[in-house]
């Protein structure tokens, strides 16, 4: 698992359902850490498994305010608040013509609580809310095969994919 690679968007493992992580083995770990390697390089905020082709459910994500690493396994969002709010999402999944990723306005839930287990094995539970809010719904969501564009409308989401396409 160590020479992981990026996959984007129109990879088929980026639309996968990932299976939970049974044990934390010495692969899961070492591919957290190459995952939070990645994701300062690229300046990126969020990793899931998924995006670099590994069909797990476990993630990486970094809190900007307070550069606290949270590594993710299995984690469940057990809580939704009923207050929405919008923000611009990116993906580094889904980069435009200029290698960089393409954003949109989302709407999500301002807060959540979220359950994990974390790379010692001990469970964890905690309220975020503002950006480790969004964070971590975007990268959950990407254990389930789901991407940020699939909340769009249909109108911003072709706008989002034109940017896409021109990469290719």
């Amino acid at each position: 698992m160590n020479n992981l690679e990026m996959k984007l968007c129109g990879d088929l493992v980026l639309r996968e359902k990932c299976a939970p992580v049974n044990d934390i083995t010495p692969d899961v770990i070492s591919a957290m850490e190459s995952m939070t390697r990645m994701m300062r390089e690229q300046n990126g905020v969020g990793l899931a498994a998924p995006q670099v082709g590994i069909l797990k459910r476990f993630l990486v994500m970094i809190d900007p305010d307070t550069e606290q690493v949270f590594k993710m396994i299995n984690p469940v969002i057990v809580q939704r608040s009923s207050d929405t709010c919008s923000m611009e999402e990116g993906c580094l999944s889904v980069l435009g013509a200029d290698n960089l990723p393409v954003f949109s306005n989302v709407v999500r839930p301002k807060s959540v609580v979220v359950k994990w287990t974390d790379d010692a094995g001990v469970e964890r539970c905690a309220e975020m809310s503002g950006l480790p809010a969004r964070i971590v719904q975007h990268e959950t969501d990407h254990l389930d095969g789901v991407l940020f564009i699939d909340l769009l409308s249909p109108i911003k989401r072709e706008m989002v994919m034109r940017k896409v396409r021109r990469r290719k």
